[in-house]
């Protein structure tokens, strides 16, 4: 809007207002006295195009987005701290006690002990919210001294930890309820119901699956895969948690409500390329990997078919790669097609 008022426009249009019996040349008093001046109406102009671009969702950021979209009643998911489960030994490798809100570290993250799950098992919490808590695993170590405590271990991971919600994402949310009408338990609404719980990246509500007054809610996580059974948990208590049609949760009396995770479909390929001189097979594999997932990702409960005009694009838009001579996907060398309720995934890549 304001990107022709730069500090040379501003300030030839301040020196035009000074008489031309004055001298105005470069290094004059009275241009030394404008310059200032254009230069912080300059900035003052930049600023005042970024605060417009604020007031609007399709190019807010941050709590400026927050912000925006707050007539609409959608809030940003928070990051949410990852659970594990830990083993904890004493003498003689027997099952060891240890009290709830004990603190142990792995690496640079800290965990506390939530709750017992068995003999010498527990759930313990990342004190660090988000993904970050879902990747280590292996020995802890105690932050205060506990008797009888000989080794402690983190085994698995309980439920997830997700990263605060990003902007494209929330906006992808917002404008999809905006876009598309979400009235009376409609398959719109149950698919922003669960697009509304942590984890959760995409939804698809099946209608009358199993019968007059059945839903099925399929699932996706932020990554476009099948979601940690934690999640499917969290969202079926939020929808329906009992699943007898009473309406105990968001979803209507009379509706029953079973929400799953999509199931994955593996998607391998193989292929046999000409590379060009020093390129090396590894690192164009790790290409066709990063450029094949990403394309599944954006497919996901979109497309039903895996195209396999795509996947050789991909591999053609690889510079190391000059053509590709045979090139299979699921063995072979048609678009595959994906049930409604399934995702594609990235399986195996083999490059020769």
């Amino acid at each position: 809007m304001y990107e022709d008022q730069t500090y040379e426009a501003i300030l030839e249009r301040m020196l035009g207002r000074v008489p031309d019996g004055l001298d105005k040349r470069e290094g004059s008093i009275i241009y030394d006295a404008l310059a200032p001046a254009a230069a912080e109406l300059a900035q003052a102009y930049i600023e005042l195009s970024s605060s417009m671009n604020f007031k609007f969702a399709a190019t807010a950021s941050g709590e400026f987005l927050d912000r925006s979209i707050a007539w609409s009643g959608l809030t940003r998911k928070q990051a949410t701290k990852a659970r594990l489960r830990g083993r904890f030994t004493g003498e003689h490798n027997r099952p060891a006690e240890v009290p709830i809100g004990s603190r142990f570290s792995l690496d640079a993250l800290n965990y506390t002990v939530i709750g017992r799950l068995d003999a010498g098992e527990y759930v313990l919490e990342c004190e660090t919210a988000g993904k970050e808590g879902n990747r280590r695993f292996g020995t802890l170590l105690p932050l205060e001294y506990i008797e009888g405590l000989v080794k402690a271990e983190l085994l698995a991971l309980l439920a997830p930890g997700e990263d605060t919600e990003s902007d494209e994402a929330l906006y992808d949310r917002y404008r999809e309820k905006i876009s598309r009408p979400v009235t009376s338990a409609n398959r719109n609404q149950y698919e922003l119901w669960a697009r509304e719980q942590a984890g959760v990246g995409k939804a698809k509500a099946f209608p009358l699956w199993d019968g007059p007054g059945t839903v099925k809610v399929v699932l996706l996580d932020n990554e476009m895969r099948s979601p940690a059974p934690s999640i499917v948990e969290a969202v079926q208590q939020y929808i329906d948690p009992t699943m007898d049609g009473m309406g105990e949760g968001a979803a209507p009396v009379g509706s029953v409500v079973t929400v799953t995770g999509a199931v994955e479909v593996p998607v391998n390929i193989e292929v046999q390329v000409t590379l060009l001189d020093g390129a090396g097979l590894d690192g164009v594999q790790q290409a066709i990997e990063q450029g094949v997932r990403q394309y599944l990702k954006d497919l996901a409960m979109t497309d039903p078919l895996v195209r396999y005009n795509r996947i050789a694009n991909v591999i053609l838009d690889i510079p190391e790669v000059i053509d590709y001579e045979v090139l299979t996907v699921n063995g072979g060398t048609e678009s595959v097609l994906i049930e409604p309720e399934a995702v594609a995934v990235l399986g195996t890549v083999t490059v020769r």
